[in-house]
């Protein structure tokens, strides 16, 4: 609200409720701007912030109590739920925001808005705008000036506090384990969706959901970077690329670990592997607060192109080629995004024409790769079908970087003893190894 300035309204709608098929609604899952300010987990609802007006600043509009409903529904907070356990300074049954909304807009010269994000609430909210443009002779004056409300909100959503950063450890923590699990149960013979069951299911048993659907690709399928079947059979000899994180209290994880099906990388497998691995861990030692946005990618792709060269799958000198963009042709995508509550998270990458300066607070994801599909012409048979890319989530801090999901093992050496451990004890004392391991690579790759 000191960001909106005294003459402002913000105005910000629940996620309405999605129909999967017939009667049946999707899972609901709240609005993140709206989840950011209320905490308040219902649809129906809007939040409207109000700086400087005395009578309450901060209101919500909430579906009314109404036992026959929860009775079939589930339990509302209603009015009095909104202003006792969500802080609202003051709290409307829902069914009455069209007799109370266009009043509070009355003589407010912006309002701070997302336009296009709910078309059907878009209508309403310019039908209340439009209806104090017909009073304006009675003195009620409507705002004169929509604002993108993603220019303060977003901004503050980049920089994630302590207790953001609490949940994001353990979504991360929750993943982690998940991966684990899932090398672990991998063998041959199994199906790509077994170990998806495996990932939901420790994903479950911490009270955490799926952040996105999960990746789930063997063999040529882990050179298809939005793979979402997983209905193929895990062979002996492929590889298989896992990506899959949880949402916890909101906020995602974000992680892919790369492993051989047999529990042992191929000759070639793990040539390609390592490059993938030394480009993960020399883009992470970028990430300090100072540097800009495209350090980290930058730094990836000279280790690829590199690689790319000495496995024999691009020639020439590896300046031109990466001036010349040829690593494009199996390292097709950026090295990582910003992560927070949602996977993709809100925040600009650059200011002007300039990349974003890191600074601490905030998260983003390290995730480079290489992909080398069947048929790639040109391309040894050897190396075909091998998809290989390593993720982290990582917190800019005030020194360097912290990475929160070292949890699960990415050197290819700790894989393989992962994936032969006998027993529980074994993965975690592999965790351990797994982090010291981590932070000395860093170390020296800083």
């Amino acid at each position: 609200m000191r960001l909106m300035g005294r003459d402002a309204i913000a105005i910000v709608p629940a996620a309405p409720v999605r129909k999967r098929n017939n009667d049946v609604d999707y899972a609901y899952r709240q609005d993140s701007d709206f989840h950011y300010l209320t905490g308040f987990g219902e649809p129906e609802a809007v939040a409207v912030l109000i700086p400087g007006r005395e009578q309450a600043e901060y209101i919500l509009f909430v579906r009314d109590r109404d036992p026959a409903r929860e009775t079939w529904d589930g339990r509302r907070a209603g009015p009095a739920g909104a202003r006792r356990l969500y802080g609202a300074h003051d709290a409307f049954p829902i069914t009455d925001i069209d007799e109370i909304l266009p009043g509070l807009m009355e003589n407010r010269a912006k309002v701070f808005y997302a336009m296009g994000m709910y078309p059907e609430f878009d209508q309403r909210v310019v039908g209340w705008v439009n209806g104090l443009r017909t009073q304006a002779r009675n003195g009620r004056h409507p705002p004169q000036e929509f604002v993108a409300l993603d220019q303060v909100l977003h901004e503050l959503r980049l920089f994630k506090s302590r207790t953001e950063l609490g949940l994001m450890r353990e979504a991360a923590r929750i993943g982690a384990l998940a991966h684990v699990r899932a090398m672990r149960f991998c063998r041959p013979g199994r199906m790509e969706y077994e170990l998806m069951a495996e990932l939901v299911h420790e994903f479950r048993r911490h009270g955490a959901d799926t952040s996105y659907y999960p990746i789930v690709g063997s063999g040529a399928n882990s050179c298809i970077l939005h793979y979402n079947e997983n209905d193929q059979p895990l062979r002996d000899g492929e590889v298989v690329l896992i990506d899959a994180g949880c949402e916890y209290e909101y906020y995602a994880s974000d992680i892919t670990r790369t492993f051989p099906v047999s529990g042992r990388f191929s000759r070639e497998q793990r040539a390609v592997y390592e490059v993938v691995h030394e480009a993960n861990l020399a883009a992470i030692a970028k990430v300090r607060p100072g540097s800009h946005w495209n350090e980290p990618h930058e730094a990836a792709v000279r280790v690829i192109t590199h690689g790319l060269v000495r496995l024999g799958l691009l020639k020439g000198r590896p300046a031109k080629l990466e001036r010349d963009g040829a690593y494009r042709r199996f390292f097709m995508h950026r090295t990582g995004h910003w992560l927070g509550m949602d996977v993709h998270d809100v925040g600009d990458y650059k200011v002007g024409e300039a990349w974003r300066v890191l600074e601490p607070g905030m998260v983003l994801t390290i995730e480079p790769g290489i992909y080398i599909p069947r048929g790639a012409r040109g391309v040894p048979k050897r190396f075909q079908g091998i998809g290989v890319r390593i993720e982290d989530d990582v917190v800019v801090t005030k020194s360097g970087a912290e990475v929160l999901t070292d949890g699960v093992p990415k050197d290819p050496d700790l894989i393989e003893a992962l994936m032969a451990a006998p027993h529980v004890n074994g993965v975690r004392a592999l965790a351990t190894r797994t982090r010291g391991k981590a932070r000395r690579s860093q170390r020296a790759q800083a």
